[in-house]
């Protein structure tokens, strides 16, 4: 018994060295993975990889929908406790203009409460931000439900609300600063296609929100976007607009041990044939003109003739989006200064282009060998020999009945891919996403109608085939 109680006391007196040695070894295994790189995944192309999945249905600054509304002004600043509506306010003033960009002024000095009525013109699921910068710091509600609060330095947390077309319905918005004014936006949220039907309406995606039906970001995958597309911010809805970052982003994370740095450089409307065009390629013919090179000008010229050069030339726009991603990795630290001292590893390279190239002949003829040239020069370029590269095809082109040129971009894109082993140099590193069967309608030049599934399932499918080839790195 005596012995018994003598271990148990040596026991309670080890146990804070027990605790500083784990504490200790802990925070070296944190060091040492801290010390890893960044794994970086490069996304271009031309207006698909830009991306034009809307988030809502539309709408935009609030206006005639706002009916009689009237600011009143109460004595001190906001008080929680106070009801406002039992109050006799200090002054009132009938808003002969709200909303738009130019409101008719608050009057300032005291609590602002704002009230009047509502008439939406289309019956529908509807979301209002009400305010601008630091007047967004206000409680709205409509018909009596709360439909957006901010307070202090806390993010906004926004209710949808069914309003049915041509019913009035009361508003209110109590501002919690001096800040206040007649400025605000409405968003109806119920459109098909748009991202938040598809999340807050048909329960896909998830992820994408948190526990209060906010959008959400993650805090392992961090969004830089240049030329277009431009961001920089944890992965997450931040815009109007998506694209297939976003579902890549994702899947991608949720595999890495390690944080992710998506860094997207693209611009519309661009063919790899002439604004693409890789450094190296060297000039064609056919049909009887002479092609031009990279950094030649201008795109073609009749055989035997002198070309005059334009202001625009071959790989212009190769040059500006991957010299922009080589400008923001040049600058690690500065760009990502919540990963100092990591560095980066590129692991992975995505292009979903190909629209420009159909409407031209002779560049779909060479569209493959141009697609062959850009995987093994961005890897020369950007110094990353082993990364993998994914490519995603037009959505509206069929294998079953593709034609023309379209057929001569499709056959390109899947060639490539390792498993056909026409490149051998390709297998288990590039692979295709055949995207026909998850395009939900539209085509390429109509940016899928601003589809957000299509560009949520291509970018998820991108970031799938991504990993695959990753595992395969991995298992051999």
């Amino acid at each position: 018994m005596k012995n018994s109680c003598r271990v148990q006391n040596i026991a309670w007196l080890l146990l804070p060295f027990l605790f500083t040695a784990a504490s200790a070894w802990g925070q070296e295994s944190g060091t040492e993975e801290s010390k890893r790189p960044i794994k970086v995944f490069i996304l271009s192309g031309q207006s698909n990889m830009v991306g034009a999945g809307k988030v809502t249905g539309g709408g935009g600054r609030w206006g005639d929908e706002f009916i009689d509304p009237v600011v009143s002004v109460y004595e001190g600043s906001y008080n929680a406790a106070n009801d406002y509506d039992s109050l006799t306010p200090i002054k009132t003033l009938k808003l002969t203009k709200f909303g738009g960009t130019q409101p008719t002024p608050y009057p300032g000095g005291g609590t602002h409460v704002t009230r009047g009525f509502i008439q939406v013109k289309k019956s529908g699921s509807y979301q209002f931000r009400p305010g601008y910068g630091g007047s967004m710091r206000n409680i709205m509600e409509v018909d009596g439900k709360e439909v957006h609060r901010q307070e202090g330095n806390e993010k906004a947390v926004r209710s949808e609300i069914k309003l049915p077309a041509g019913k009035k319905v009361p508003f209110k918005i109590t501002y919690l600063t001096d800040d206040a004014n007649g400025l605000g936006w409405i968003n109806q949220m119920d459109v098909p296609g748009t991202l938040s039907t598809l999340v807050n309406h048909q329960g896909m995606y998830p992820y994408l929100i948190n526990e209060k039906g906010q959008w959400s970001a993650r805090d392992d995958v961090w969004y830089k976007g240049v030329v277009t597309a431009t961001g920089s911010h944890w992965l997450g809805v931040e815009s109007g607009r998506i694209g297939p970052e976003l579902g890549f982003g994702h899947v991608v994370g949720e595999f890495e041990t390690d944080p992710v740095l998506v860094l997207k450089t693209s611009q519309g409307n661009r063919s790899l044939s002439w604004d693409f065009l890789p450094p190296g390629s060297k000039r064609f013919e056919h049909g009887g003109k002479v092609y031009a090179g990279y950094q030649e000008s201008p795109l073609s010229w009749d055989k035997g003739a002198t070309p005059e050069a334009i202001e625009w030339y071959a790989g212009k726009q190769y040059d500006d989006c991957f010299n922009a991603a080589k400008d923001v990795l040049g600058k690690f630290d500065e760009q990502f200064p919540h990963w100092k001292g990591r560095g980066y590893e590129i692991v992975g390279f995505c292009w979903w282009q190909g629209d420009k190239d159909r409407y031209n002949e002779a560049h779909a003829l060479q569209y493959e060998k141009n697609l062959v040239h850009l995987i093994k020069t961005l890897r020369t370029e950007f110094n990353a020999p082993l990364a993998k590269f994914v490519i995603a095809t037009l959505g509206q082109t069929s294998k079953d009945n593709a034609e023309g040129n379209e057929k001569l971009i499709l056959d390109a894109q899947l060639n490539v891919a390792g498993e056909t082993g026409k490149y051998p140099e390709f297998r288990g590193n590039v692979s295709t996403v055949y995207t026909h069967p998850i395009s939900q309608g539209g085509a390429s030049n109509s940016h899928y109608n601003g589809n957000a599934q299509t560009y949520m399932d291509v970018g998820s499918a991108m970031g799938q085939a991504m990993v695959d080839l990753l595992k395969k790195n991995s298992a051999n």
